[in-house]
């Protein structure tokens, strides 16, 4: 991979883990964190320029996607879960 694909997708995996991490509701949280940590990790080995390329082009739908989904989440607040309290005893 060459050094300029390699920074974009590492950029691309932060602001993809930072995006999901403003879910407010913690499962979708959870699971958006845990899906980008997998599929980045499933993918690290591929060395095809092109098949990278239209990764990249897939995660940035993907991050669009997280965004509007963060938006909508954040007009309808609910309740936090017990887990997500923070007064831990």
């Amino acid at each position: 991979m060459a050094s300029s694909s390699r920074t974009q997708v590492l950029n691309l995996y932060k602001v993809l883990l930072r995006e999901s991490q403003k879910f407010n509701s913690y499962n979708y949280r959870t699971y958006a964190v845990r899906r980008v940590r997998d599929a980045f990790r499933e993918k690290k080995n591929i060395d095809d320029f092109h098949e990278i390329q239209s990764l990249i082009y897939r995660a940035k739908e993907n991050l669009e996607v997280i965004q509007r989904q963060v938006a909508i989440g954040q007009l309808y607040t609910t309740n936090k879960l017990i887990i997500e309290s923070s007064g831990n005893q």
